[in-house]
């Protein structure tokens, strides 16, 4: 094998124990060391058993050749002492060892999540929309319920295997110096078989993350509750059941041609192994016929020939499964490296306590990454501290688009956002969202308690019963948490057994609840009651207006009736902002909002 072959497989293999020490150590210090010390001994203890062994033996053999004396027996009892004190030390020290393992596989795991839960919420929200960093989050939690018990087993079992290895390596130089070479370079091609296996694996699975993923997705519309009902109204179930299966079908394939090569190879560098080892077989029979080896001797080497074959092997499924590991550690390096795109001011300025002048945006542009299209282009405007307005327009017009921006969960592609005449990327991001709250189109249904749901709107994790209620009576749901069975410890959605379902305008409320408990400077409600019905819509606008008052108010709807009420309307159409002014004022310019407007209103007619 070339030479820059073997380094460039011997170079990722030392990587990644490095990555995964670094990872076992950061997630229990305490239970590392202890897992080492109990290996150590472990891989010590077959030495002392062999010895113990060439020991009987001779002293057996010697007792054959001589009548037995007191002594020689005493001499006997002695050694079969020490062999069952060995293999009861043995005995004790798998149990320790089994058990610091599980308790550390346990740790290990918790902190993997922790890691991977830890950057999700800290990457960018434009990372949730590329489906690249959809490939590497998919591949980093696949592998984060097992890699980390797998890494930590490959890792004290490497460790151990090449203890008693060393051991078993210092015994056999002893016996005869020609043994060790031979018997590690009949070893050799099985690593590399093993070293070329993870390579080929770790290459198909990284290919076939998509392919995977797509198979996830079919199989997630097929179990869970999202697509239940379009499923059994349309009787689409079996299609997508197909579609899982010939995608399931194409991997299966490719795995097991991939199984099936590796089995050959596997066998080919076996044969190589074993007929190594019954050569070292034959040269220490023929030593011992001529007397140059006791037979204690030739049981020794027999027996540490053995099991230098079986560590070895060992070693080689322990270096194999970590450089498998490859695939997750890289993956995770890869996906804990993700940087936020979003700048950061060197020196940042407080935010305003309290808002005194308003919101600006000068010449504002925006096109989502990955994406041609323009969303929003020299978005000009101003709201004044303390302004209701509104946005309205045809869906895709660019609305949504700077709701996310004032939040920074984007920063503008040109232009700038300014509040109080500050660039808003001068101040802190966590400063920023927390002064905006509100609900959004696709909020999200928590499966929690009702007063968990509503907490969730404040950082602490404890808020007074008064304060929730308040929220919640301020949002009009009160009186329907209260009818629920447990009141506010009950569950909402049914997800989890004993959990209450609410109307979708109940859920809204809740929605609302969580807003006004964060009693931020600007709210904003974007276009959540799509699926209510008018009424519904009306009242809880006007709801909305009673709770901003005094704070600035953003709504966003594509019912243009329901916004008559705000202090100025901004109408928004192909990323332009195209008409601004009250409602009167733009019905009387006989525009796009008056167009829309008049044709929505001939359906109430």
């Amino acid at each position: 094998m070339p030479k820059n072959v073997v380094m460039n497989r011997i170079g990722p293999f030392f990587l990644t124990i490095r990555r995964a020490l670094v990872l076992v150590w950061q997630s229990g210090p305490t239970l590392t060391i202890a897992s080492i010390a109990v290996r150590v001994i472990q891989g010590l203890l077959p030495l002392v058993v062999l010895y113990l062994t060439k020991l009987l033996i001779d002293a057996v053999t010697e007792g054959l050749k001589n009548p037995p004396d007191e002594s020689s027996l005493a001499g006997v009892t002695a050694i079969l002492a020490g062999l069952a004190g060995a293999a009861a030390v043995s005995a004790g020290f798998s149990a320790v060892a089994g058990l610091i393992s599980k308790i550390q596989a346990q740790v290990v795991t918790d902190h993997m999540y922790a890691c991977l839960q830890a950057k999700s919420v800290e990457v960018d929200l434009e990372y949730y929309e590329n489906a690249r960093y959809q490939d590497t989050l998919h591949r980093a939690q696949q592998e984060a319920p097992y890699r980390p018990t797998a890494i930590l087993n490959a890792l004290l079992q490497l460790g151990q295997n090449a203890v008693s290895l060393l051991t078993m390596g210092a015994l056999l130089w002893w016996l005869h110096w020609g043994v060790l070479p031979i018997l590690i370079l009949t070893a050799v091609p099985y690593f590399v078989v093993r070293l070329q296996q993870s390579n080929q694996l770790y290459a198909w699975e990284r290919e076939r993350t998509p392919l995977q993923r797509k198979a996830w997705y079919v199989n997630m519309l097929l179990t869970q509750v999202g697509a239940a009902k379009e499923i059994r109204l349309f009787d689409f179930g079996p299609r997508l059941r197909q579609w899982f299966q010939d995608i399931r079908s194409m991997l299966r394939r490719e795995r097991i041609a991939l199984e099936r090569r590796w089995a050959i190879m596997s066998l080919m560098a076996q044969v190589i192994g074993v007929a190594g080892v019954f050569g070292i077989y034959s040269f220490v029979a023929v030593r011992t016929l001529q007397g140059q080896f006791t037979l204690g001797d030739l049981v020794i080497c027999f027996q540490a020939v053995q099991r230098a074959s079986g560590f070895l092997e060992g070693l080689g499924q322990s270096v194999s499964s970590l450089y498998e590991s490859n695939l997750f550690l890289t993956t995770l390096d890869e996906f804990l490296g993700v940087q936020s795109r979003l700048s950061k001011a060197a020196h940042p300025k407080e935010f305003p306590p309290s808002i005194a002048q308003g919101i600006i945006f000068d010449h504002v542009s925006f096109q989502y990454p990955h994406e041609a299209r323009v969303a929003i282009r020299d978005f000009t405007f101003s709201i004044k501290a303390g302004e209701h307005v509104a946005f309205v327009g045809a869906n895709g017009a660019g609305k949504t688009t700077l709701v996310k921006l004032l939040c920074r969960l984007y920063d503008p592609s040109g232009g700038r956002i300014m509040i109080d005449g500050t660039d808003l990327r001068d101040f802190p991001i966590a400063d920023v969202r927390g002064a905006v709250s509100g609900i959004f189109q696709d909020f999200v249904k928590f499966q929690l308690s009702a007063k968990d749901n509503i907490a969730l709107g404040i950082r602490s994790l404890d808020v007074d019963h008064f304060t929730l209620t308040q929220a919640a009576k301020q949002a009009g749901v009160h009186k329907a948490i209260e009818r629920l069975p447990k009141g506010y410890e009950s569950l909402l959605g049914k997800l989890f057994d004993g959990g209450s379902e609410l109307s979708i305008g109940e859920w809204q409320k809740v929605a609302l609840a969580r807003a006004i408990l964060r009693d931020s400077q600007i709210l904003i409600l974007d276009e959540p009651t799509s699926a209510m019905d008018a009424k519904a819509e009306a009242e809880l606008f006007e709801r909305f207006h009673e709770l901003a008052k005094g704070r600035t108010a953003i709504l966003i709807s594509h019912r243009l009736s329901t916004v008559k009420m705000v202090d100025r309307i901004f109408v928004v159409d192909q990323g332009h902002i195209v008409e601004q002014g009250t409602h009167d004022e733009l019905m009387r310019q006989h525009g796009l909002y008056a167009s829309l407007f008049l044709t929505q209103a001939q359906h109430y007619q």
